[in-house]
């Protein structure tokens, strides 16, 4: 339990914290389920311009701290690898 006036307000500050982290790393969730779903429906101009709205979502949690730099880069290049594969 934080006893210090400090440590509750840092208690404070990372719940709030928290709340957007997760709702950041949920809405990059929904933008890459958007594209799984349209490479498993099969079709490529779909799942191309969800990826095109994908990219900026994953980099956006780069910089805000929510997923590494390089996790994003592999996700993105296995997502376009797989989008540029639909026949």
């Amino acid at each position: 339990m934080a006893n210090t006036p400090q440590s509750k307000k840092r208690a404070r500050q990372n719940e709030r914290r928290a709340a957007v982290n997760k709702a950041r790393k949920s809405r990059i969730r929904t933008f890459l389920r958007k594209v799984e779903e349209a490479i498993s429906s099969g079709d490529k101009s779909a799942a191309a311009t969800a990826l095109q709205s994908a990219q900026p979502e994953l980099m956006r949690g780069v910089t805000k701290g929510i997923l590494h730099k390089n996790t994003a880069s592999r996700k993105m290049s296995r997502l376009s690898a797989r989008v540029k594969a639909i026949a």
